[in-house]
């Protein structure tokens, strides 16, 4: 992510971080300022500084978790002062949260217009903070587990210089470090945008292929989707969901029991497991199985009606008397 180009004479925003070392809070509060001022347009270019400097922090539009001042109406966003906000469980915000809480939805709207798919920017943005925004707190104030090498956190301060890196104390080099940084979490937003809109949207989708559904513990619907999410939330019980996909066969998922369990409310019989084709056929009574994996969540057959057939099948052995 970088600024773009101003094609205009209007005064151009100052932006105010810190300097030196950058981490996940301040890299995805500049973003999301980017993305909700519209500064990512062209002729809407900005000019941003990394500095500690008191005077240069007092001049700027908009500065973020440096300055020791919280004042939305002022655009200041810094968490480091006593009586600093805090969330309902607590948790102290960081730069990251007071920038969402302000801007967040603005942030999303703006990704939304720009893929032209609409959705609702006030739910997107709700789930975002609950499940990103959040932890990017809990992880900048020390009351979080900073998690393993593969998480963003890590990953964005992975840019930082490092320390017998000839760059170190080269302003120059470290801002170019942390545009890069910011880059990598835009990227990030984008997509998470994307993928809950998307999520959001699966809702109504269940909902409706549920209703229709003339056996509620089945699931039918006419592509791969995000599903389980939707069946947790509406409360509904479904134990197989049925749908195709791009080879042609129709996949019978077993539904988990809560949300990222590997477990199923019913997996799928144990004589099938890991048997495939005219093995499974025999063992199912369906004649077009493909597969069911030796795990029992997942299995497959060559139709709808095949689909249909394991799964009622699946049912009616559960159903019956042990002995």
């Amino acid at each position: 992510m970088t600024p773009a180009h101003d094609t205009t004479t209007a005064p151009r925003p100052l932006l105010a971080t810190h300097s030196g070392s950058f981490h996940l809070d301040d890299a995805f509060a500049y973003v999301v300022l980017c993305l909700a001022r519209g500064l990512h347009e062209p002729g809407r270019d900005h000019t941003l500084v990394r500095t500690r400097d008191e005077a240069t922090i007092a001049g700027a539009d908009v500065v973020w978790d440096v300055g020791a001042v919280y004042d939305p109406a002022a655009s200041r966003f810094d968490h480091h002062q006593r009586g600093a906000p805090v969330r309902e469980d607590h948790t102290p915000f960081s730069a990251a949260g007071l920038v969402w809480r302000h801007h967040g939805e603005q942030a999303v709207q703006t990704l939304l217009d720009q893929d032209g798919t609409g959705g609702p920017a006030a739910a997107i943005a709700a789930v975002i903070d609950q499940e990103v925004v959040r932890r990017i707190d809990a992880i900048d104030n020390g009351v979080g587990e900073p998690g393993d090498a593969l998480n963003l956190s890590a990953i964005v301060e992975d840019h930082n210089p490092a320390w017998d890196s000839p760059a170190v104390g080269d302003r120059t080099a470290e801002d170019a470090a942390f545009l890069r940084a910011a880059g990598l979490v835009d990227g990030f937003l984008r997509r998470r945008v994307a993928m809950v809109r998307a999520r959001l949207a699966a809702e109504a989708v269940v909902a409706t292929a549920h209703a229709r559904s003339a056996d509620p513990r089945l699931l039918e619907l006419d592509r791969k989707l995000p599903w389980e999410g939707p069946v947790f939330t509406q409360g509904l019980p479904v134990l197989y969901a049925l749908y195709p996909v791009p080879n042609g066969n129709w996949m019978v998922d077993a539904m988990p029991p809560e949300p990222g369990s590997f477990a199923q409310r019913l997996p799928l019989p144990a004589a099938w497991a890991g048997l495939r084709d005219a093995d499974l056929a025999a063992a199912s009574g369906v004649a077009d199985a493909v597969f069911v994996h030796p795990r029992r969540f997942v299995g497959a057959a060559r139709s709808r009606e095949g689909a249909l057939a394991l799964a009622r099948k699946a049912i009616a052995l559960a159903d019956q008397p042990a002995g």
